[in-house]
Order: structure tokens, then sequence, then C-alpha cells
């Protein structure tokens, strides 16, 4: 298999840089690197990837949502683009939940996000929806938009008590979610 993209690690500049407005989404380049995301991020099992993760300044990212190991409760939700997203409000309730990141790997943190989103965003066919997101999927919403804005989960973080490494955080916190 050829290695399609690399995932950057927080320390590369691009992690922590605002991301460019795609303007021409249906330019067929631009649909062919989507296709190959789609194919890597599949490839990887994860709830989304957002394009500076792997090296593109750009406002798009991919969200998914299936139950795992991680996250037992996660609703189940096909891959599917966000591209030029805006999150138009949220609401005033707060929930910590545990967060990690293909960029950050091998570390948890206990995350504060909005529990409920109202979001706008075009699909890969260019067309605009605006929809709200609750819970779990608001969550994956604003983890991946923190990437196009040039920040990570830990930004977020209140206290460096609530950052464990992943061996750790399954030890203590899956087991027990599983009552072992």
């Amino acid at each position: 298999m050829t290695k399609l993209f690399d995932i950057f690690q927080l320390g590369h500049p691009i992690l922590r840089q605002p991301t460019e407005r795609v303007e021409d989404i249906m330019n067929p380049a631009f649909q062919s690197q989507l296709d190959k995301l789609m194919d890597f991020v599949m490839e990887k099992g994860g709830m989304g990837i957002a394009a500076p993760q792997v090296g593109i300044s750009q406002r798009f990212f991919i969200m998914s949502s299936h139950p795992n190991a991680r996250y037992p409760h996660a609703p189940d939700v096909p891959a599917f683009f966000v591209i030029n997203p805006e999150i138009i409000s949220t609401s005033s309730t707060q929930e910590k939940d545990w967060e990690g990141c293909l960029s950050l790997p091998g570390i948890r943190g206990l995350v504060p996000r909005h529990t409920k989103i109202h979001v706008r965003y075009q699909t890969r066919q260019a067309e605009w929806v605006e929809t709200r997101y609750d819970g779990f999927l608001a969550r994956v919403f604003q983890h991946e938009f923190d990437h196009l804005q040039g920040h990570v989960f830990l930004d977020r973080v209140e206290s460096t008590y609530e950052v464990m490494m992943e061996h750790e955080w399954q030890e203590q916190i899956v087991k027990n979610r599983k009552g072992l």
C-alpha cells in the first residue's frame, strides 16, 4: 500500500496556523484529494481528521462517529466532509469528557466542550448545510474545528491533572466505564 499522508504531530508549525478557506470545492484536484483523505481516515479508523493534521492548510475536515472501545456510546454516523465550517452559536452549558488526537499520540485530556452547537458548512458538492449537533457529535465537530483555528485539545484542558497517557487512561477510565 502506498503511503498517502503523514500525520503531523504537535510541534509542527502547521498545527498552530489558522487555515485558508477552500475557494473551488468542485476542482477535480481538490475532489481527488478528498477521496484520498477519506481512504486514509477509513484505514486509521478515527472519528475524523482535519486538513492541517495531514499538512493541508485549508478549512475542511472529515467527521465520523462509531462506537468503539474508547467511545462505546458514540452514535454510528458514516464519515462525511465538512468544508469552510462556521460555528453560528453554542450552548451556554459545557461538559468535560476525554479526548485524544492522532496529532498527539498517546495522550488523553479531559476537555470542556459546549454540549450543543449550531453550525454551517459546505459539503463536497459545494452545497451549504446548516444544522445543529449535540453531545458526542458536537464534541467531535468542535475538536476538528479547533484544528482549523490552529488549536489542539490540550489548549482547552483546564488543569494538567486532567491529562493522562493513553495506557493509564485505558487502565483507569476505560476499565471504570466497563465496571471492571
